[in-house]
């Protein structure tokens, strides 16, 4: 995992220091269960390298980026088979409150407001 500085993610999600329910983990990503979910069937898929955003991503970021949209891909194929819907977004700018690209993969009815 790379040392700048991150925040949330970086700090307490990789790092373990705090407990959530993984979905899926190799050595480049990492995606699990959102503890605050937006939809019924909500995951957050996340590089374990500091990345900022979609818009920060270097040249030689591509297999790392292969590997997100890969993982996204799965994400979204097992909620499609089980629940024949998803969503897979990223956000930016004002609209992405963690600095550290993350990718929302979700399912189902709406649970609260964006």
């Amino acid at each position: 995992m790379d040392n700048r500085v991150c925040g949330f993610y970086c700090d307490r999600i990789l790092k373990g220091e705090i407990e959530v329910p993984v979905y899926f983990e190799n050595e480049l990503v990492f995606a699990y269960h959102h503890t605050n979910p937006l939809w019924e069937h909500h995951v957050v898929l996340l590089p374990k390298k500091h990345v900022e955003s979609l818009l920060t991503l270097d040249e030689s970021d591509n297999g790392l980026l292969l590997e997100l949209i890969g993982t996204a891909k799965m994400i979204a194929g097992d909620f499609m088979a089980r629940f024949g819907a998803a969503r897979v977004y990223t956000n930016l700018g004002d609209y992405q409150s963690e600095k550290h690209l993350h990718w929302h993969i979700g399912s189902g009815r709406q649970l609260r407001p964006y």
